[in-house]
């Protein structure tokens, strides 16, 4: 039995087919660990969905901001974008099922065998561990529930940029899920700047990427995390563990094997 956390598909089914054989994937005891971000700019969104679908014994996966935004669409509180691979989900005879899964994952998974937190987009860094779960469970319950449709109505925006434990309602829900599921660039008080999306060693004035934040808890606990391709699946941080290698961009789809942190790779 073999656990392997891999990061963000992005509808690349061919790379994910491709990642499945290579590790010897045997759904009868072998598990895997998605960081989100399952569908969405690559050429199968569809087919990508389907295919961890039919796995889903075996697999769990967080939610990444492609999945929401596909839901959001689905919900009628949007419209699909001009880049957006989301048709062929959208018209598909099976779309009831699909969403009703991809809608039940959470957006943190507590991995206690292998002392690791899966998040799409990492924990914030002036966040405590308990209190990351608690926060994830909130917006997980709303998404479980008759709250969800003003969920996504409010979902988008890039306001409140820090946390206050004052928030409620939309703004509570929406600063949780951009801490989730988009965050990249911190300041000082936590606060995020959403509008950047490069190199970890070029952030906007003022900020740092959020697992260099000077306060950041240490929790001795391994952090995976995928949602930033642009640190080609390195940190430099001990136990802080990039997934998204950039697949749908022309890098690599990887799989980390949690039993000895072996990284495997496929090109896409």
């Amino acid at each position: 039995m073999s656990d392997y956390a891999i990061g963000d598909l992005q509808g690349c089914l061919e790379a994910f087919d491709c990642l499945l054989d290579k590790i010897r994937f045997n759904p009868d005891k072998d598990r895997l660990f998605l960081a989100g971000d399952l569908i969405n700019r690559g050429p199968d969104s569809l087919g990508t969905l389907r295919r961890v679908f039919q796995v889903r014994d075996n697999v769990q996966s967080v939610l990444g901001n492609h999945d929401l935004h596909l839901l959001a669409v689905a919900h009628g509180a949007t419209k699909s974008k001009r880049k957006d691979t989301l048709a062929g989900i959208l018209d598909a005879p099976d779309r009831g099922e699909l969403l009703g899964w991809l809608q039940g994952c959470p957006l943190l998974i507590d991995l206690p065998e292998h002392e690791a937190i899966l998040t799409h987009a990492g924990i914030p860094p002036l966040w405590t561990l308990d209190e990351a779960r608690s926060r994830a469970r909130e917006v997980e319950s709303v998404l479980g529930d008759e709250r969800c449709s003003e969920y996504f109505a409010h979902m988008y925006g890039n306001q409140p940029a820090g946390w206050s434990e004052r928030l409620a309602g939309p703004d509570r829900w929406r600063v949780i899920t951009n801490y989730f599921t988009r965050m990249r660039f911190v300041n000082s008080q936590g606060e995020l700047d959403l509008t950047s999306k490069g190199e970890a060693d070029a952030p906007p004035g003022g900020f740092m990427p959020w697992f260099l934040h000077p306060q950041r808890k240490e929790t001795g606990t391994r952090l995976l995390f995928g949602h930033w391709a642009a640190l080609e699946g390195h940190t430099g941080i001990d136990k802080v563990e990039a997934l998204d290698t950039g697949c749908v961009w022309g890098g690599s789809l990887t799989a980390l094997r949690l039993d000895d942190l072996a990284r495997i790779h496929c090109e896409c």
